[in-house]
């Protein structure tokens, strides 16, 4: 399975069902299952916006994440330039990414939470997760 390395708390935004857009600088030709990976950075800035997310927008279970692990899978079915999708997005999802110029939405379906994060080291740009890791039949 295909799996996509994100910050926190963005990558529980997504696992939470906060955040069904992923923003990134670059399109992919991937569709279909995709895990969602929980990078280890945890700054003071992402703590901060972790802690604003919960306070004033009532978006629970973010102020202290799991990191170093696959959070959620989820179904890419489309990518789509962000200037076509700013006019729609809802408020939230718009604070949740960055629709500036040149920008791509990754839009997410069929979200699952993992129940029990699986430990695992992330990379840049899209990489392999054997299925079996994460409880999906090869």
């Amino acid at each position: 399975m295909k799996a996509i390395s994100l910050w926190q708390p963005w990558a529980s935004a997504i696992a939470l069902g906060h955040k069904r857009i992923e923003t990134r600088g670059w399109p992919t030709r991937h569709r279909g299952p995709i895990a969602i990976h929980a990078a280890k950075r945890w700054t003071s800035e992402e703590r901060e916006m972790a802690e604003m997310f919960e306070t004033r927008y009532g978006m629970t279970g973010l102020a202290d994440p799991p990191r170093g692990c696959i959070v959620a899978v989820a179904k890419l079915v489309s990518v789509r330039p962000t200037e076509h999708l700013i006019e729609e997005v809802s408020e939230t999802e718009e604070m949740l990414g960055n629709y500036g110029p040149g920008r791509y939405g990754w839009m997410l379906e069929d979200v699952r939470k993992l129940d029990d994060p699986v430990p695992w080291r992330g990379m840049q740009g899209l990489f392999e997760v054997p299925d079996s890791v994460i409880g999906m039949q090869d």
